[in-house]
């Protein structure tokens, strides 16, 4: 394995624009290879055609792919990407060879570290990177296969996972420097892969640079799962990656709207490595290196890039053009992170102060609607969609999810809802509020969701063990999480256990969890009443109190409330009790409550 070249690729990255290879597919071609040069000796009698398998060649042609990172090289790469777009069991399943896929990671990656090392050798000034790359696979955790099941899924985000931990596992061995998850036309596929990557960097005690780098599919702006460019970046926003970026796509003319879109937010340096036009009608790709190379520079001197490479049609000429567009030109510096929420749906919703306050619309819930829990008890999940989509017409700007019933599986029920409600493109733009009070139902929901959700809830009820325990899962989905006012000694019941609860909780989530602190939402109590019970006077006052010491002592953290549940006791006059509520609402908003729960 490689030292921990990081603190190496972040300096560089601060000093110039780095420079990405080509296109290892369109090289590869070019040879004209036929079914035997790809089996080898060592697959002669392989069962399955092998022709195309371009992975396969770093076992059975390696002379071959060690030219062609050569050649790029020599056009002036910084890094370098291993040929493993499809090194994967879930990929190499079409061709037989699950069994071959360590093997395919290992060997690519020692070849391009071998390359590497050897141009590195000879220009110690300009040293080079190896990047393990982990392809997008052939499946979809986000879209059915199957046009007459649209909640269908022909893969999980379970084996997604595994599949990307034996690849990530095997470049790292062979010498990887960068993990790069790239073309991500499916962001859940892109979720697997981080939690693939944190997995195996919690089991080997290290973290390696990550690169993620999604693909607009056309000229709506959208990845093939439907997301804008900036709700893909918040989506996965939790990798702790050293760059975001695009890639593929449409050529770079036609991607530079969206690459500015990124570039615009993200507190990281951005990436660019787009293909060399659109196919034309051949399936060939007609930008010429100096076309090519006349817009990434001009992406580079608007100040949008710190990395520019190719993609499909690209070859070691486009990239040496490249090289000389971007010479001497300043890398973009990344703007400071702003501490607001971002949550994301196919499109994105910013906390801040021109959003104001949000409203969680509550009728996809079992608990806040009887006709949506008679639909989900009944399996008519068709009209239990137009529930959830009429809250979205109605202007809820977050949609909460709640399967919690003794007379419904509710793990199954929120997967099936969930994995539906993901082909309505009308209700999933926006955001998911994953609501339960089982953590295996939460869990389940995180695996369906390709945007930035949140969850609600955990706290401190069972203790600080399972508190961080559900912390750090929730955390390797990039949720936000929702964060209620127990612990071991009950709900807290006034202002000083409200801060006493949220304090806490702070504190276990940003120094043990690693959570952001604008991704923790808190609800200082569950249900702020006024009852007409002595001991309750206080309730409203404190909870108004409550959220006022919060904001002001847990810098970025959010307050919630379910605001629907705010009840007041005057008998037989409906308009006093309705009158009470918007006083209490306005109060409380205006005291810094961000979001509320309404049941409309």
């Amino acid at each position: 394995m490689q030292p921990d070249r990081t603190l190496e690729l972040q300096a560089l990255l601060k000093k110039r624009i780095l420079v990405l290879d080509g296109a290892m597919a369109t090289m590869v071609q070019a040879h004209s290879l036929t079914e035997a040069d790809f089996r080898g000796d060592q697959f002669k009698d392989h069962p399955s055609d092998l022709k195309g398998n371009n992975d396969l060649l770093v076992l059975t042609q390696p002379d071959i792919i060690r030219g062609i990172h050569k050649a790029f090289l020599d056009a002036g790469a910084d890094i370098i990407e291993t040929s493993t777009f499809n090194s994967t069991v879930i990929s190499q399943a079409d061709y037989a060879l699950e069994q071959c896929v360590a093997d395919l990671n290992l060997e690519a990656a020692r070849l391009a570290r071998a390359a590497c090392d050897e141009a590195t050798a000879k220009t110690p000034e300009k040293p080079r990177f190896v990047a393990g790359v982990l392809g997008p696979t052939n499946r979809s955790a986000s879209m059915s296969p199957d046009v007459n099941d649209p909640g269908f899924r022909n893969v999980t985000f379970d084996e997604l996972v595994a599949a990307y931990l034996e690849a990530a596992r095997a470049l790292v061995e062979g010498g990887a420097d960068i993990i790069l998850i790239e073309t991500v036309f499916d962001t859940l596929n892109a979720k697997a892969a981080i939690a693939a990557v944190l997995d195996l960097f919690e089991d080997q005690g290290r973290r390696w640079p990550v690169m993620i780098s999604g693909t607009i599919t056309d000229r709506s702006g959208r990845t093939l799962s439907g997301q804008v460019a900036q709700a893909f970046w918040h989506s996965v926003s939790h990798a702790g990656a050293i760059s975001i970026g695009l890639n593929c796509s449409l050529g770079a003319t036609d991607l530079r709207q969206y690459v500015q879109d990124i570039a615009s937010v993200v507190p990281l340096p951005v990436s660019v490595h787009p293909n060399a036009g659109l196919p034309n009608a051949f399936g060939e790709y007609d930008d010429t290196p100096e076309g090519m190379a006349g817009e990434l520079g001009e992406f580079a001197t608007s100040g949008f890039v710190n990395m520019v490479g190719g993609c499909c049609g690209t070859r070691p000429e486009h990239i040496a053009a490249i090289v000389k567009a971007v010479d001497g030109v300043s890398p973009r510096v990344p703007p400071t992170a702003d501490g607001e929420l971002h949550l994301s749906g196919l499109e994105t919703l910013d906390f801040g102060l021109v959003t104001g306050f949000v409203n969680v619309g509550e009728r996809a819930n079992v608990a806040g609607s009887a006709r949506f829990a008679k639909l989900i008890r009944e399996e008519n999940y068709e009209a239990a969609l137009s529930v959830a989509r009429k809250q979205v017409e109605n202007g809820a700007q977050v949609i909460d999810i709640n399967m919690d019933d003794a007379m419904i599986n509710a793990e199954y029920a929120m997967t099936r809802f969930l994995s539906l409600l993901a082909a309505e493109p009308d209700i999933s733009r926006v955001p998911v509020m994953i609501d339960s009070s089982k953590f295996d139902v939460i869990e389940a929901g995180l695996k369906c969701v390709q945007g930035k959700a949140i969850v609600n809830s955990i706290s401190l009820k069972e203790g600080e063990k399972q508190f961080l325990d559900h912390a750090k899962r929730v955390a390797r989905f990039g949720a936000a999480v929702v964060v209620m006012a127990f612990d071991q000694d009950g709900q807290a019941d006034g202002y000083e256990r409200m801060i006493e609860i949220c304090t806490r909780s702070y504190k276990i989530l940003t120094e043990k969890a690693g959570f952001r602190p604008e991704n923790i939402i808190f609800d200082p109590n569950i249900f702020p009443v006024a009852t007409g019970i002595e001991e309750h006077r206080e309730f409203s006052r404190d909870y108004i109190r409550a959220v006022t010491e919060i904001k002001k002592t847990l810098p970025h953290a959010l307050i919630s409330g379910g605001v629907s549940n705010v009840s007041f006791s005057f008998r037989g006059n409906n308009g006093l009790r309705e009158a009470m509520h918007a006083v209490f609402l306005y109060h409380a908003v205006k005291a810094g409550m961000d979001m509320g729960i309404v049941n409309a």
